[in-house]
């Protein structure tokens, strides 16, 4: 039996009796595809619902939040120690531009010292959760005007302006 991959498959061949085998590989990857599909509408949707209350925070005060909706939407710690993609998921999610890696590392430091300090080169790791966002489609890479690239929050579009 012989192997061959290409970059977005991989392939048995030479062996006739493996149909079975393909098309259980070919359910999977498109049952994958789908749930990665899935996870994007909701990540986009988790981070529209939070930008909507934390404006609503921002307008009326953090007070109108219960204790658990203030973790919920990260305006309180839980003790916890955040993770760097939520970290910088969170920072995307609350900017209202496009931001660089740059920009990313300086609100970090701003917000949360520690969590950059555990990383040797902060802008490589930024760099890389950010292209991750967008693998996931909760983020969207832009051009800035200065032709440097920057990442955006992709915030999910309200439904009666869908159909607009």
């Amino acid at each position: 039996m012989q192997v061959q991959q290409t970059a977005s498959t991989l392939k048995v061949i030479g062996d006739p009796g493996n149909g079975h085998v393909q098309e259980v590989v070919r359910q999977a990857h498109e049952e994958l595809r789908q749930l990665m599909q899935q996870r994007a509408e909701v990540m986009r949707r988790i981070g529209t619902i939070k930008q909507t209350i934390a404006g609503l925070a921002n307008l009326f005060g953090d007070d109108v939040l219960s204790d658990e909706l203030l973790e919920l939407v990260d305006r309180k710690s839980s003790g916890r120690q955040t993770g760097f993609t939520k970290a910088c998921r969170m920072v995307l999610m609350d900017a209202n531009r496009a931001l660089s890696a740059r920009d990313v590392c300086n609100l970090l430091q701003q917000k949360s010292q520690p969590i950059l300090a555990r990383h040797k080169d902060p802008m490589a790791s930024v760099t890389t959760v950010l292209n991750r966002l967008v693998a996931y489609g909760e983020a969207k890479p832009v051009a800035l005007e200065n032709g440097r690239r920057a990442w955006q929050w992709v915030a999910e579009i309200e439904p009666d302006l869908k159909s607009a």
